[in-house]
């Protein structure tokens, strides 16, 4: 018999083990799969690293900085802002405090107006004033993006341009019809930290979490499927392979339609978006200067959204290639071979002068579970942490919100109610 037994080692749960291990408890973590992470992977290939879809991390979440060594993941920043993209034409839109050298290529930009800039610092400086759980945790939440920005009186040539495929590959959803809540979170932590990747990719914060988890004594075991948790007020029996373990306690931390299965608590949400990443080399020589901003599609949504990502991090592709990442949301037209002739033809429309005809499609990641729905008010009806019988709790994004930040956060949450 175990003290807990952790259900997933994602995020989520190898945070409650580390934390309940940290408390003194002998703690069990089985993982489905071979390896650590949950939805945040990483597979490497003739020198080149793939992250499973487009993911990066945002220095500033407050459970990033209290759960992660972020130093110790060697970030690398992508640069503040977007470049904005159509055929034969390119912009770009940064914060000047915090990129005093794009201020001048801010300034002259013609694809958002003055008046949008100015509500975006005025925007910038009110959320500064706010603690981030009060944004989430506050009376807000009752309009969707694309309300909350025309309230505020952005523009229609501002929300279409930049806000829809900016915000759009952050939600997933470029119609903007995600909780506003949302937005003012995200658009905090972009005003008062970095995008960043690790040097290794992004499954090394999973694997520096699970570290913390061993160290402090939880033990980790993988391609460790469990097939029923069943809780009484005594003890929780944990099916596995074939064997029953018994624990005081458990923590359920799977996917969402592995939780309600596991839990049979009906509130898990299940309704998910998507996303479709592909990965592309090109030799340097050949390469356009994208800096090291994500490029928006301010014409379409094919794809959404190109990331120079070894611009960014340079590890993430052998010496004299360049690797980029181009993202489609939800589940678009067409077979890969479509897709990555899409993307060859809009890199082309929109860096006329480089030479795409060595374009390498490497790879594609088909992500049905990227993240939930988040309509507003989403929160109301999420699960409570200690919604299953029992002593079992759930630990995941999807008890928060649907981000790293909702799943670290949950995975300290689950921990506390079995200390």
């Amino acid at each position: 018999m175990t003290d807990v037994v952790v259900v997933g080692g994602g995020l989520a749960g190898l945070v409650a083990a580390r934390h309940l291990a940290e408390s003194g408890l002998d703690v069990t973590v089985f993982e489905a799969s071979d390896g650590v992470g949950g939805r945040v992977r990483t597979a490497r290939e003739d020198g080149y690293t793939f992250d499973r879809g487009f993911q990066v991390l945002f220095s500033a979440y407050p459970a990033v900085r209290r759960e992660l060594d972020v130093e110790a993941l060697s970030p690398r920043p992508f640069t503040p802002g977007a470049t904005i993209a159509r055929p034969n034409h390119r912009s770009v839109l940064s914060d000047p405090l915090r990129n005093p050298t794009a201020a001048p290529q801010t300034l002259f930009n013609t694809d958002v107006r003055t008046a949008d800039k100015l509500r975006l610092f005025r925007l910038q400086r009110e959320l500064a004033e706010r603690d981030p759980e009060t944004i989430l945790d506050g009376p807000g939440g009752g309009q969707t993006i694309a309300e909350y920005l025309a309230e505020k009186g952005f523009s229609k040539r501002f929300v279409e341009r930049f806000a829809a495929p900016f915000y759009g590959g952050i939600t997933l959803d470029r119609s903007l019809g995600t909780d506003s809540a949302v937005f003012e979170y995200t658009y905090k932590m972009l005003s008062e930290g970095e995008i960043v990747v690790p040097a290794a990719g992004m499954q090394a914060m999973p694997e520096q979490l699970a570290d913390r988890a061993v160290s402090a004594g939880a033990t980790i075991e993988t391609s460790r499927e469990v097939q029923a948790v069943e809780g009484t007020d005594d003890e929780v029996a944990v099916e596995v392979g074939g064997e029953t373990v018994t624990a005081d306690g458990a923590v359920v931390a799977t996917d969402p339609a592995t939780a309600t299965e596991l839990t049979r608590v009906d509130a898990i949400p299940t309704d998910t978006l998507g996303c479709v990443t592909q990965y592309f080399s090109l030799p340097t020589s050949k390469a356009p200067d994208m800096g090291k901003r994500i490029v928006l599609n301010a014409a379409d949504d094919r794809p959404n959204t190109v990331a120079p990502m070894s611009a960014v991090a340079p590890e993430y592709a052998p010496e004299g290639m360049e690797l980029y990442s181009a993202t489609f949301l939800g589940v678009p037209d067409g077979d890969d071979a479509a897709l990555a002739a899409d993307v060859r033809e809009t890199l082309a429309s929109w860096y006329p002068a480089a030479g795409f005809d060595a374009l390498e499609h490497r790879r594609t990641d088909h992500v049905p579970l990227a993240q939930f729905a988040q309509p507003p008010g989403f929160r109301a009806d999420l699960p409570a942490p200690d919604a299953p019988d029992g002593d079992v709790v759930l630990a995941g994004d999807y008890t928060r919100w649907s981000s790293i930040q909702g799943a670290l956060e949950s995975g300290k949450i689950a921990a506390e109610l079995l200390f």
